[in-house]
């Protein structure tokens, strides 16, 4: 038996009631904790960062989130149609039984009313299975885009037999029990009390045809598992903790159906100087107190590379400036956002008697100081008062 999933609020550990908000913060505290490239080799690891991007990536998204608060983990299988009645669920937990099998087991027989139509459709086209795969970016790689190639082992129709499973010069025979539907019609009981119910054909397990030759290669699966180096295009302006989905990139289709989709999870790793929110990049930049003071022409760092920019005079410490348009591209491709640039004053230490006394004038020009010859003049005042107290 398959291996049965965990709850998605389980694993990311919140209640079913869980804001936005909640979850992303969930998220992204599991997916650092359990990252590849923290825990090299850790196999385990690996398996949680794949569960963890998973559940987010479902419980993220509100329509699959309603699917899955409602109908569990089938709701959201890549084989759950919403609009086909309850015949989604019979890839998921219920195996081979539908609606009408579980009436049966209570009447007596099947229950018309689900039998006719609810039942297992296996034989149909199945889209492939969905493949996750985790990559970690630099910042500049994260605003311009970039491309990278990722490792994956799928599955892929077999070249031998072209999918269709059967050995090379040979062909299946359409199952005479279902005719190829992959399901049968049982009628129970008689009269009034006449039920029908619709389950898999056990002749045919479903498929809806029989190979007599199944092709050596795939042993009559259709398809093979192959690793692969696929080339991811990641686009200009994804942001940390976002994902793309590469269509037919996934698990191989069955009974003609198209291939699954591969969805990567990107995290993007802190720059040493900027920060970013959204669309904008925020900068500290230290100056002198001279700069500050009388202004500067400066070269500024920006993710483009440097610009030249003015310092006005007198500009006060944490004052913040507008670099328009040298933030991230949009992921849309519509635009950019802006730098901002908040002014840090370094102020000078060590100084030697010169500078000191240097800036001692300045202070007197500025007023702040007494002029020379008063400072004598305030402290003799000063011991005189202290003598008569």
């Amino acid at each position: 038996m398959p291996e049965q999933k965990r709850d998605y609020y389980e694993v990311l550990g919140v209640s079913k009631g869980a804001s936005d908000d909640e979850l992303k913060k969930a998220y992204r505290k599991l997916a650092k904790k359990y990252h590849p490239d923290l825990n090299p080799g850790d196999k385990e690891a690996e398996a949680k960062f794949k569960e963890v991007n998973e559940a987010y990536e479902v419980l993220s998204d509100k329509e699959k989130r309603a699917r899955y608060d409602q109908f569990g983990h089938a709701g959201v299988d890549p084989n759950y149609n919403p609009g086909g009645g309850y015949g989604g669920f019979s890839g998921a937990d219920f195996g081979d039984i539908d609606l009408g099998d579980i009436f049966g087991s209570f009447f007596g027989g099947g229950f018309s009313g689900f039998g006719g139509g609810g039942g297992s459709r296996r034989a149909g086209p199945m889209k492939g299975d969905t493949l996750r795969a985790a990559i970690t970016i630099s910042f500049e790689e994260a605003a311009f885009g970039c491309e990278k190639q990722i490792e994956l082992t799928r599955s892929e129709a077999c070249d031998d037999c072209k999918g269709t499973g059967c050995a090379p010069g040979t062909t299946a025979e359409i199952c005479p029990d279902c005719h190829g539907s992959g399901t049968i019609r049982i009628q129970r009981g008689g009269g009034a009390f006449s039920f029908a119910t619709t389950t898999s054909c056990p002749k045919c397990h479903g498929t809806g045809k029989i190979i007599h030759s199944p092709c050596s290669t795939c042993h009559g699966e259709g398809a093979v598992r192959k690793t692969r180096k696929i080339t991811a295009k990641i686009p200009a302006g994804i942001d940390n903790g976002q994902a793309i989905s590469l269509r037919g990139q996934g698990g191989a289709g069955k009974n003609g159906g198209p291939a699954g989709d591969l969805i990567i999870s990107v995290s993007v790793r802190p720059h040493a100087r900027f920060k970013r929110d959204g669309m904008n990049v925020y900068l500290e930049q230290k100056v002198s107190f001279l700069q500050a003071t009388l202004g500067a022409e400066l070269e500024i760092p920006t993710i483009d590379g440097n610009v030249k920019w003015t310092l006005p005079e007198g500009t006060q410490p944490g004052a913040t400036f507008r670099l328009k348009g040298k933030g991230i591209p949009s992921v849309s491709g519509r635009g950019r956002g802006d730098q901002y640039v908040t002014v840090s004053v370094d102020v000078p230490r060590g100084l030697d008697r010169e500078q000191k006394e240097a800036l001692r004038a300045f202070g007197r020009a500025m007023g702040e100081l007494p002029a020379e010859g008063e400072e004598e003049g305030l402290k003799g005042f000063f011991d005189k008062m202290k003598k008569k107290k």
